[in-house]
């Protein structure tokens, strides 16, 4: 049976009740989630088939099947129980029996025909009497989500301790070496983090040597390490399902002098980044801080993507870091900050880490160290 995941019961309720007000405030009766991740987040729930009704006045009801009747005594002790195949529509018929006049629905999960569904399911539970009126929440669970507690701070520590642990063990045992392919590697990795407890990569791991460092987003294949090679690392560990992020680029040989003057670039642009997290820092600003070290440095066309990205229980959530992003940063958000230089048909750099936002310096979470690599 899969663990209730990062945070007590009592956590859990107060993040219910952070939901709550969020209702209140909308004039809502009831709210009702079914993204997944999101009712895990609200009741520690980890089953493949759950959904919650949170009442604005109490008396909250969570749903799931019969495969997971034992798991959901076990995870989500604290909320009443619907056992219901339709975990959906039986949750939409107590609140109508329940009275809930205006209900707030996750318009980004639910899909057309679930919303048409779940409209005919509350028209025919109503029986001609008043039916609920449905209103979006739109990403309400996920702006709760955005600022961490100290259950999932300690989880993402774990995570991002991780994935240091996996990478100081291959370099130490040569295994990122010329004559092996990207393939090899990133197994290896992935192998490692899971030998050192994480329950999954966070991501398809991303090796890149050679000209293949200059893609963003590489997807490893055979192509074999060589000496002189740029390799790019992107990866994470999942631990309690909170994910971490990390890149490190180290050089394979001899390093060259346009590398080296690469990488101190890239190195100068990710600590001016870092250096700009703090509370109430404006994410666009944040980007410009160390986007304009490599702009400054004529390879502004060669940083190809945004900065950064909130990480948690999704590899990327709440808030974007970047030239399109929007908001402030608050102390307990969980960001990256990942500036790269990319030339393509030569290679690229990119160095990044997983911080936590406090109202001091932020916190680093990924310790392993960024001076350049030659292996």
């Amino acid at each position: 049976m899969s663990t209730a995941g990062v945070g007590s019961v009592d956590r859990r309720a107060d993040r219910r009740d952070a939901l709550r007000a969020t209702a209140a405030r909308q004039g809502l009766d009831a709210v009702l989630v079914t993204n997944l991740l999101n009712v895990r987040y609200l009741t520690g729930f980890t089953g493949s088939n759950g959904a919650l009704l949170v009442r604005t006045d109490g008396g909250d009801l969570f749903g799931t099947d019969g495969r997971y009747t034992t798991q959901a005594g076990t995870q989500v002790p604290d909320v009443e129980l619907i056992v219901d195949r339709g975990t959906v529509p039986a949750l939409a018929r107590e609140a109508v029996r329940r009275g809930v006049g205006r209900l707030g629905y996750e318009s980004h999960d639910l899909t057309v025909d679930g919303l048409v569904g779940l409209e005919k399911v509350l028209t025919a539970a109503a029986d001609g009497g008043a039916v609920p009126e449905l209103t979006s929440i739109r990403r309400a669970v996920e702006a709760l989500r955005a600022i961490k507690d100290d259950d999932e701070i300690e989880a993402l520590r774990r995570a991002c301790a991780v994935a240091d642990q996996a990478l100081a063990e291959l370099v130490a045992e040569g295994a990122l070496r010329p004559g092996r392919t990207e393939l090899q590697v990133g197994r290896e990795l992935d192998a490692r983090m899971l030998q050192l407890g994480a329950e999954a990569p966070s991501f398809e791991t991303i090796v890149a040597a050679g000209a293949n460092s200059a893609i963003p987003h590489h997807r490893p294949d055979a192509t074999v390490l060589a000496d002189g090679d740029f390799l790019k690392l992107d990866f994470g560990a999942t631990v309690d399902g909170y994910h971490s992020d990390m890149t490190r680029t180290v050089v394979l040989g001899r390093a060259a002098d346009w590398q080296r003057e690469i990488y101190e670039l890239v190195a100068a642009s990710q600590a001016a980044g870092r250096a700009a997290l703090e509370v109430g820092a404006d994410v666009v600003a944040i980007d410009g801080a160390s986007r304009e070290v490599i702009v400054a440095a004529g390879h502004g066309e060669h940083f190809t993507h945004g900065l950064g990205h909130g990480v948690g229980l999704e590899i990327h959530e709440a808030p974007g870091i970047g030239p399109l992003g929007a908001g402030t940063l608050a102390a307990g958000m969980a960001v990256t900050v990942e500036p790269g230089v990319y030339l393509p048909g030569r290679g690229g750099v990119r160095i990044e880490d997983t911080l936590i936002v406090t109202d001091d310096a932020p916190e680093l979470l990924t310790l392993t160290s960024k001076e350049l690599l030659v292996l």
